[in-house]
């Protein structure tokens, strides 16, 4: 583990004017996506990602945790206001939010869900900041086999927790898989798949693919449909009353809050699952714990504190996974993978040994985040209301302008335009057939971090399956995911049924 030298050399870096700058800068810019319907992190780091090119990793990763964090504080704000959630996991918001901006309470209503979410992130942070080291020191125990063993644990329980039918997760991961194959080969460095075109002799890059599916083919897939996401029954202004959050509603909302907050963290410690099913999970037990279960979806504030801390507190969870075994937790883990690799930072068992100080930088600069949050949304949340009602009309085209230069700037010219614009046709075919395009996006970054340990696990193994025997914590794992695909499609069968 680091000494007390390193930690504090972290610490000094991160709390630099330059670097708070950045992670300050990423939380507005968090908070103004979060705003706008139709937008979200994910979509925003995909589409900065290649401005921190340019940067020194801590700054730049600052930069994208503060977005991460913003965006996430900001999809309650259209949820409360106009019932439109500007990210899928504040849609639990707006059932009790909305009806309380319609009472004329809506300060009432952001400022509890500014509150409790800043307090589930602080939750998880610390608890990031707790285990983050001696998990990477188990994992430095563990092998090559074990590696590949996890990775595929992590997929099945992406696959069995994303979209309506495991299977339906296996083929997007098996699909995302495919194309991180495509480049050269780790161990000779020969091409393939490349069909000749030695612009992709290096594999796609992460920034066109991401980009293309996550956000352009989003937008094709709105535009299609004619949806206007801008639209939305705006809430009356609030009383005197309804601007006021006591310090004794808060605290009344406390116990609700805290249990969130710990639903959050151990969900988003879990590859894959994403704030959404946090903030349901937490919102159902808060409802099931309350002794008026009545009063949740008429308006009631536990049920904003109990599904904004819950979305939350996986902001500093999903980077457990990550930090530790580098196994991106959900979509903005992986574009922060794929942004650390860029920065030459390759995330795992050795990250904090190897290079303690950046991690504990990261670790205050998250913490600055907070503090960012709760200063931002406590002077701007009315002011960062009014882009909640920007329409799509405006939004999308600065949106698909961005992502042309983004895709320009970082994937060689005119090549990465062509792939964004391939990829966000893929994108809106995958959306059509309701594949999960979280487990694709995942599985294409996971692609080439799990090829080099399966292909030591095969050699380890002479190719006999058999020989897992030997590997008992591979096996584990391994048989963990298979029985998780089989219950799980058993089990929404039945529920069918």
């Amino acid at each position: 583990m680091p000494g007390i030298d390193v930690i504090f050399a972290g610490m000094l870096d991160a709390l630099t004017p330059v670097n708070i700058m950045f992670v300050v800068c990423g939380v507005a810019t968090g908070i103004m996506v979060g705003a706008i319907p139709g937008l979200n992190g994910p979509m925003a780091i995909a589409i900065v990602t290649p401005v921190t090119f340019w940067l020194s990793p801590l700054p730049a990763i600052g930069f994208l945790v503060g977005i991460m964090k913003g965006s996430t504080v900001g999809g309650a704000i259209p949820a409360i206001l106009m019932n439109t959630p500007g990210t899928p996991d504040a849609a639990m918001t707006a059932l009790d939010g909305y009806p309380l901006a319609q009472r004329g309470k809506s300060g009432k209503a952001l400022k509890m869900g500014l509150y409790s979410s800043i307090t589930g992130d602080t939750f998880s942070d610390i608890v990031l900041f707790t285990v983050a080291a001696p998990l990477s020191l188990i994992a430095l125990m563990i092998g090559p086999v074990e590696q590949a063993a996890i990775i595929f644990f992590s997929i099945c329980v992406i696959s069995s927790l994303i979209g309506d039918k495991p299977f339906r997760g296996l083929v997007a991961a098996s699909f995302g898989f495919l194309l991180s194959s495509i480049g050269q080969t780790p161990e000779e460095a020969t091409p393939r798949l490349t069909f000749g075109f030695p612009e992709i002799a290096d594999g796609l890059p992460l920034i066109s693919v991401g980009m293309g599916v996550f956000v352009l083919g989003e937008i094709i897939f709105v535009m299609a449909n004619k949806r206007n996401l801008a639209e939305g029954s705006v809430a009356p202004s609030p009383d005197e009353d309804g601007r006021r959050l006591t310090f004794s509603e808060y605290r009344s909302a406390f116990r609700t809050i805290a249990r969130s907050a710990m639903i959050g963290t151990v969900i988003g410690a879990i590859p894959g699952i994403g704030s959404t099913v946090a903030a349901t999970i937490g919102y159902s037990a808060a409802k099931r714990a309350s002794k008026n279960p009545e009063k949740f979806g008429t308006g009631h504030l536990e049920g904003v504190a109990a599904t904004e801390a819950a979305n939350s507190s996986v902001c500093g969870a999903n980077l457990i996974p990550l930090l530790t075994i580098g196994v991106p937790g959900n979509v903005v883990a992986a574009f922060l993978l794929g942004a650390l690799i860029i920065h030459g930072v390759v995330p795992g068992p050795t990250l904090i040994r190897d290079q303690g100080q950046l991690v504990y930088a990261i670790f205050t600069a998250m913490a600055v985040a907070n503090l960012s949050n709760l200063i931002l949304g406590g002077i701007g949340l009315r002011v960062f209301g009014l882009i909640a009602k920007v329409r799509a009309s405006i939004v999308y085209p600065v949106v698909i302008l961005l992502c042309f230069t983004g895709a320009y700037i970082s994937g060689g010219g005119m090549v990465g335009i062509t792939l964004l614009a391939i990829f966000g046709i893929v994108g809106y075919g995958l959306r059509v057939l309701r594949m999960p395009i979280v487990i694709f996006i995942i599985a294409f970054v996971l692609g080439r971090l799990w090829e080099f340990p399966l292909n030591q696990a095969v050699i380890l193994t002479d190719s006999d399956p058999f020989q897992l025997i030997n590997y008992p914590i591979a096996l584990i794992f391994i048989c963990l995911g298979i029985a998780l695909i089989i219950v799980s499609q058993v089990g929404r069968r039945q529920s069918g049924k």
